[in-house]
């Protein structure tokens, strides 16, 4: 049997393991760059939104379709429960504007 040299020998354990703070921060950095992006992706779907509402308008419709809405809220509702319905309210009222 060959003798293993220190090379071969498996990484302390400690060592391999970020600190408890350095995992945090790695963390803290991904939720950061997850904030980012759901900045970005609310402020293009609020433009996106209100493009639709003003080219309903200008095509005689109304500013809003109350059935696209509930379609929206159950979606959230069903993926995220209660706290979908209180995203996808704000999410709506992004994109139109306050009743």
């Amino acid at each position: 049997m060959a003798a293993i040299t220190m090379e071969q020998q498996p990484a302390d354990a400690e060592s391999a393991t970020p600190s408890p703070e350095d995992h945090i921060a790695g963390l803290r950095h991904r939720i950061d760059e997850i904030d980012a992006a759901l900045v970005a992706l609310w402020k293009e779907r609020a433009a996106i939104s209100q493009e639709v509402g003003k080219t309903r308008i200008a095509a005689g419709g109304t500013r809003l379709v109350l059935s696209r809405e509930r379609e929206i809220l159950e979606r959230f509702s069903a993926e995220l429960g209660a706290d979908g319905t209180q995203l996808a309210l704000l999410i709506l009222r992004a994109g139109r504007g306050p009743l």
